[in-house]
């Protein structure tokens, strides 16, 4: 999880160091690219495999979703300071818990319902609204919350039929076709350093998501869920060493109390029966 926190961060600040010569959507289009062209030996032999209509349903609405959500962090990750994406980035559980309960039919407990309500106080504490104007870059980063959680969600309803893998590479695939039209509608001419870039951006976000899921598969939420706000402290340092990023101590502490509020949450999902519960985990976001 330490090495997967380091790996996230280092996605992060690639793409702050891209900036906003390239545009949103066609970085995250290029990112995505990449990504599938990695993963195509992967995703060939699955096309080939018959999948059920009710599934390739699935698959487009979650690339729509996930692919959303990319190109409004990408907008934001070249707006705003680092630790105030990883921060906010933090409130993705309590939207799957959220969703979980509408569309999955899982109870939502007093306590639980009382974590969520303290997790959108820490998003508050970062945001501070009438204290500061909210950035549309800000703004952008809080709406790719709920949209990852969406594609989270899909994910595990898939999951029932469908491995890891074949979950994997049909995202990657859906994700480049969704951002497709909106990077061909706005596209210039990138640069070697921006492809070169976003290359890298490619590989260190398959190896964190690699690192992250033996991560999950080697010990409870419980444990590695507060190691998860190491994410925020390589960001602030990053961001101040780097980019010359004041650290602001209402980001860090906002996030803070979403991870406290989201660990808690993961807490009580395990004691939930395996059957019904929703698994809390970092969201893929690249």
């Amino acid at each position: 999880m330490l090495t997967a926190t380091i790996l996230f961060v280092l996605v992060t600040a690639i793409v702050r160091y891209i900036g906003n010569d390239i545009p949103a959507s066609q970085a995250a289009f290029i990112r995505y690219v990449i990504g599938t062209l990695i993963l195509l030996p992967f995703i060939i032999p699955l096309i080939k495999n018959s999948i059920k209509k009710r599934d390739l349903i699935i698959y487009v609405f979650r690339g729509l979703a996930h692919g959303g959500g990319v190109i409004l962090w990408f907008y934001a990750m070249a707006r705003i300071p680092i630790a105030e994406v990883t921060a906010i980035s933090y409130t993705g559980p309590i939207y799957i818990s959220i969703g979980a309960a509408l569309f999955f039919g899982e109870k939502l407990a007093i306590r639980r319902i009382l974590a969520i309500f303290i997790a959108f106080v820490g998003t508050l504490v970062i945001l501070r609204p009438g204290f500061q104007e909210i950035s549309v870059g800000q703004l952008a980063q809080v709406l790719s919350a709920p949209l990852f959680a969406i594609s989270y969600l899909l994910s595990k309803e898939l999951t029932k039929e469908h491995n890891s893998l074949v979950i994997v590479c049909m995202l990657s695939l859906f994700v480049t076709l969704t951002l497709a039209p909106p990077a061909i509608s706005v596209w210039v001419q990138p640069s070697s350093k921006e492809i070169i870039g976003l290359s890298i951006v490619a590989i260190l976000a398959t190896l964190g998501h690699i690192a992250l899921t033996q991560a999950i598969k080697s010990a409870p939420i419980i444990i590695i869920q507060p190691i998860s706000f190491l994410q925020l402290v390589w960001a602030a340092l990053i961001g101040y060493f780097i980019f010359s990023e004041n650290v602001d101590a209402y980001v860090l502490l906002g996030g803070l109390i979403i991870i406290t509020s989201v660990t808690y949450i993961s807490f009580r999902e395990m004691k939930l029966d395996t059957t019904n519960k929703t698994p809390q985990n970092n969201l893929t976001k690249l």
